[in-house]
């Protein structure tokens, strides 16, 4: 049975509910696998799935959700259009391919996955014409009911400033690397000035957080783990968690947060500026700043 933060929602923008927290499933890219996981959580209690036609997952992701023993509505599901897609005809077709290989009927939240395909990841051009062009596409597909709400990721302040100023539908949501020792503050002020949802993937720094001596000892101080006090601490900022999970026991353990960081704790985690990533998280375009 569902209990305490798996219950509550965001409205979006549009008013569009969607899940104080959402269950990743990134580098889960075996199909079977993919469906195993998401029936897991859903039957923890997660009401969000997340994907991307980049994890090579969205089938099994389907799969999962349809085999839940729960009606489509009640689950929400977020997927992202390929970083690479920066035309019109490319995304559009693309869009219709992840419908597809879903096969959910809809779609619930799709997102441009990063304002540069990844091999650009590192350079200056922000690929502005291009994004434009993506996001026509999600327009007309939210406007044909193929999708209920649409959003960006890893979008900085200016490339949502050229969605914003050149479009008629603002962003849902942005999606971005976000947890305690690298907290986008100046972003999310942005982003609340026009009513866009920040979400956080990688809460726990992709688990280099979890060896963080600062961070370990205010998780003691208030008798949670660290991925706990990792999930609360991002909730109590306003953002939207999306906490990965190998077990169902740290599934029930990451959506178990029902507890309040005080002032001081929490003044001491946004003053943690510095998260160092370990060699193999550097090869993630995302991890390299």
């Amino acid at each position: 049975m569902m209990t305490g933060i798996l219950q509550e929602h965001f409205t979006l923008a549009n008013d569009v509910e969607i899940p104080k927290i959402g269950f990743g499933t990134w580098m889960i890219e075996d199909d079977d696998k993919a469906a195993q996981a998401v029936r897991e959580a859903i039957e923890v209690g997660y009401r969000h799935i997340d994907t991307a036609e980049a994890y090579g997952n969205e089938a099994g992701v389907g799969e999962g959700v349809r085999s839940s023993g729960l009606d489509r509505k009640e689950v929400f599901v977020t997927t992202k259009l390929r970083a690479e897609y920066k035309d019109y005809e490319g995304a559009r077709q693309a869009i219709d391919d992840s419908l597809r290989t879903l096969n959910l009927g809809y779609i619930d939240l799709m997102i441009i996955h990063s304002p540069k395909p990844w091999a650009k990841f590192g350079e200056d051009e922000h690929y502005f014409a291009g994004n434009l062009e993506a996001w026509k596409a999600l327009e007309e597909a939210h406007e044909a009911g193929k999708i209920r709400a649409i959003g960006v990721s890893n979008f900085e302040q200016v490339d949502l400033r050229n969605i914003i100023d050149n479009s008629e539908t603002l962003p849902a949501v942005d999606q971005v690397l976000a947890h305690i020792g690298n907290t986008p503050f100046e972003l999310m002020d942005y982003a609340r000035q026009h009513n866009i949802l920040v979400e956080a993937y990688s809460p726990f720094g992709h688990g280099d957080m979890l060896h963080n001596v600062e961070v370990q000892r205010i998780a003691e101080r208030n008798q949670v783990s660290v991925t706990q006090l990792a999930v609360r601490y991002l909730l109590q900022l306003g953002l939207l968690p999306l906490p990965k999970a190998s077990s169902t026991e740290h599934m029930r353990q990451n959506a178990d947060v029902d507890f309040v960081i005080g002032d001081e704790d929490m003044t001491q985690l946004r003053n943690i500026t510095k998260q160092q990533y370990s060699d193999a998280n550097r090869q993630f375009p995302v991890y390299q700043s």
